[in-house]
């Protein structure tokens, strides 16, 4: 009985196991090495098509595309980062390949001006709302220096004026 239970035929079963364990992992590691479609679109999301007017490199159906977009998984296959693989395609094709213009020169001004405009604008129309809105204050004070007739003679003398304007008008 003691012939059945020893350990070497657990030690052996163990041992099998775990080669079975270690070889069903590898195998999975191994199948994860490739470039997935996913992959390649999420670059290929912010690339141009170079036939193609306004149509990302990801949805387009040309063949161009499709070649791109196997060379963009080519590359990721042999380890080159997103960046690397922008920057190889804006050195064969330009900037104009790119989904989102780089950061440099005069382009800042597409991320400064915008904003910039929005709160001037406010800015203005805060001041203006302000000034339309507010209630005018009268300075009390004699009538010279709010420019109103000083005497009674004057008044009357405007009054007339004004009757005998509307005189003519009739």
């Amino acid at each position: 009985m003691n012939k059945i239970f020893s350990r070497k035929p657990l030690r052996i079963t163990l041992f099998a196991l775990l080669l079975f364990a270690l070889a069903f992992t590898a195998t999975t590691v191994f199948a994860q090495d490739g470039v997935t479609d996913d992959e390649v679109n999420a670059i290929a999301k912010e690339l141009y098509c170079p036939v193609c007017e306004n149509t990302p490199l990801d949805v387009c159906p040309t063949e161009a595309c499709r070649q791109w977009r196997e060379l963009i998984r080519l590359q990721l296959s042999q380890g080159m980062t997103e960046e690397e693989i922008k920057q190889y395609f804006v050195d064969n094709y330009g900037a104009r390949v790119l989904s989102e213009p780089p950061r440099t020169g005069l382009n800042w001004l597409i991320y400064i001006l915008p904003p910039a405009m929005i709160l001037a604008g406010a800015f203005i129309l805060f001041r203006s709302f302000r000034a339309w809105t507010k209630p005018e204050v009268v300075e009390a004070g004699s009538g010279e220096e709010r420019g109103e007739a000083s005497s009674p003679a004057e008044v009357d003398d405007y009054v007339a004026r004004f009757e005998e304007e509307l005189k003519k008008r009739k």
